[in-house]
């Protein structure tokens, strides 16, 4: 083989090469649904998946919790407290009625998991009486004022602490939700306001191409 055949070869190899990865990347984005529909539902994608931080937090059973082994399952992280006074119960009334309106199958590997920025009085077991009230097996996180914001901060969902010496106080927080892959890995956000209608449309292709 001469240096031109060699050369040539190489150079198709790598065209090829190329060319393949290209077209796993779209096959790989269809698998997910349509990019624009994803969009047009408030679903938001990262270019690539995020590891969590190995963070350990207690859930509203006072077991603890490594939250970057949210495994097995998608699952939506919701960053609210329970004594909200209007963000978070919406929100959560809005999962349990999306819950209503999805597929069985999408609905069992779906999770829902409300995490504290209220560490001052959001106990597991104010967490479990909480989420009790929706009757829709959302589950809770809670912990350390300092863990609880490093896990915000690495999903992009900051909050600000709130001043605990004032009575009957508020946190200002998001409503986005943050996408949980089954690999453990944080896929993307849904932003707020959730639309239940189009989530109910997209959610089923996306953990379906999972």
């Amino acid at each position: 083989m001469t240096r031109t055949h060699t050369t040539v070869f190489v150079l198709v190899a790598i065209v090829a090469l190329v060319l393949g990865l290209t077209v796993n990347k779209v096959l790989s984005s269809k698998s997910q649904g349509d990019p624009a529909a994803l969009l047009d539902a408030g679903i938001v994608l990262l270019p690539q998946n995020r590891s969590l931080p190995a963070l350990t937090l207690v859930d509203q059973d006072g077991k603890e919790v490594v939250v970057d082994q949210l495994k097995g399952d998608w699952t939506l992280l919701f960053f609210g407290y329970t004594f909200c006074p209007d963000i978070c119960p919406a929100t959560l009334a809005q999962l349990r009625q999306l819950q209503t309106q999805l597929p069985e199958e999408t609905r069992a590997r779906l999770n829902v998991v409300m995490v504290s920025v209220d560490p001052h009085r959001d106990t597991p077991e104010q967490l479990s009486k909480y989420l009790g009230f929706f009757n829709a097996g959302f589950k809770g996180l809670t912990g350390e004022e300092e863990t609880l914001q490093k896990f915000a901060n690495s999903v992009s969902i900051p909050y600000i602490p709130a001043d605990t010496s004032k009575e009957n106080y508020t946190v200002d927080h998001s409503g986005n939700l943050v996408i949980i892959g089954p690999d453990g890995t944080q896929r993307g956000f849904i932003r707020a306001p959730i639309n239940n209608a189009k989530l109910a449309a997209q959610l089923p292709g996306l953990v379906s191409g999972s």
